[in-house]
């Protein structure tokens, strides 16, 4: 039983390390600020705001639900509301990535 919540736990850090890492890189080439949309020009750049939406989501919902008005205090429900969020879809998108290094690599 603990192995089974310890390998839940490396596969939502393995998808949140992943969306860390892809919005800040995403920020890094492109200079604009990361966020979660679909809209582009072409078609291409339309696929690539869903790829870094569904690969930084986590990552953008956190930092989205840490920033705060200046002035104003940080609330804690809409911070639990979008971690629990964050933390599944790190789940579902770290579970993609092993399974397909596991996949590739085995």
């Amino acid at each position: 039983m603990l192995s089974d919540i310890v390998l839940a736990i490396f596969i939502m850090m393995v998808g949140l390390c992943f969306a860390g890492m892809g919005t800040h890189i995403y920020q890094l080439v492109w200079r604009v600020p990361a966020n979660i949309g679909y809209s582009g020009k072409t078609y291409l750049a339309t696929l690539g705001h869903l790829s870094v939406s569904f690969f930084c989501g986590p990552y953008i919902m956190l930092s989205m639900s840490l920033n705060k008005e200046e002035g104003q205090r940080l609330s804690y429900w809409p911070v639990l509301l979008s971690s629990l969020v964050a933390f599944s879809w790190a789940f579902i998108s770290g579970l993609f990535l092993v399974s397909s290094y596991i996949a590739i690599f085995s």
